[in-house]
């Protein structure tokens, strides 16, 4: 995910313009485009809500043939044969059906969803750019998550453009921090 230093993901309308930075740090590493191409090609499959799915479709299509999993409940439909839509048990869909076909499944976008992976205990790592904005308001990348989640961090990269990238591996067993009351509504 790429968010503000500020945590949002996107401003109030949906607007991601600011993710691209004009800042210079020296020390950075240059993001090439052969880098980027040799980190695309590790990812086996791509898991998506339907907001992501339609912002890719309007931007151009950046995840060529390889599989993506489209969650939503609406119906939605494609020319991509790479494109599956799901709307069901994400458990079942990750411990059945992804893990066992694919090594590397990245997930790309939403606050919603990240935070449903997470309160599953699904997803292995977060990977997270801040970029250098402080946005002021717009789309929270993590609002109320309602547990507390430990990471540790794995890496850290400083790019010339000014963007951080952090890696957490999370930790497993998450401590809810709803009430019993709050964990009924779900």
């Amino acid at each position: 995910m790429v968010a503000s230093l500020d945590g949002f993901i996107g401003k109030a309308d949906g607007d991601i313009s600011w993710v691209q930075s004009v800042d210079n740090y020296e020390k950075g590493s240059e993001l090439t485009e052969e880098a980027i191409a040799e980190f695309l090609k590790s990812i086996d499959c791509y898991l998506m809500g339907s907001k992501t799915y339609e912002h890719a479709l309007e931007l151009g299509w950046p995840y060529g043939d390889v599989p993506v999993i489209v969650l939503t409940s609406r119906k939605l439909k494609s020319d991509k044969k790479s494109v599956q839509f799901y709307s069901g048990d994400l458990s079942q869909l990750v411990n059945n059906q992804l893990k066992v076909n694919y090594r590397n499944i990245w997930m790309v976008g939403g606050a919603k969803m990240t935070k449903e992976f997470m309160r599953l205990e699904l997803a292995d790592e977060i990977v997270i750019s801040i970029m250098p904005v402080i946005l002021g308001g717009g789309i929270l990348f993590f609002d109320y998550i309602g547990m507390k989640q430990l990471l540790h961090l794995i890496d850290v990269k400083a790019f010339k453009d000014g963007m951080v990238e952090l890696t957490y591996e999370i930790k497993k067993k998450a401590e809810s921090m709803l009430t019993r009351d709050e964990k009924k509504g779900m």
